[in-house]
């Protein structure tokens, strides 16, 4: 799958259970692991995990590979990830708390929202 159509699958997929101030970055010029972020915010444990599996199995149906989750036990950081992308679905204090936007400091990649949405539609 390529990095556009996976990044807009995982994009879909939240906007889809209602994830809020999504933001994707591109990360490949900081890091060797992942060329991109995805940051979302949810809010109870079971939103974000009903975010995860949704994001896992969207890509899936695609035939893209997750590679691991973790956080799901406490629900309040999951962490899914897909290899050229990761997505960090966070309760909207823990967001605040560890600020990874301004941690990685990567551009935003676009497009963040999905296509329909930013259309207006």
């Amino acid at each position: 799958m390529e990095l556009d159509e996976l990044r807009q699958t995982v994009v879909d997929a939240l906007e889809e259970i209602k994830g809020r101030d999504i933001v994707a970055l591109d990360v490949s010029r900081l890091t060797s692991v992942t060329d991109a972020m995805i940051i979302a915010s949810a809010d109870s444990s079971r939103q974000t995990r009903a975010m995860a599996n949704n994001v896992r199995e969207k890509v899936k149906a695609k035939h893209g590979q997750v590679l691991g989750v973790e956080g799901e036990e406490s629900g309040e950081w999951i962490l899914v990830d897909l290899g050229d992308v990761v997505v960090h679905i966070m309760h909207p204090a823990v967001r605040q708390y560890y600020n990874l936007e301004e941690l990685w400091g990567g551009e935003p990649a676009a497009p963040a929202r999905s296509a329909a949405i930013a259309a207006g539609q």
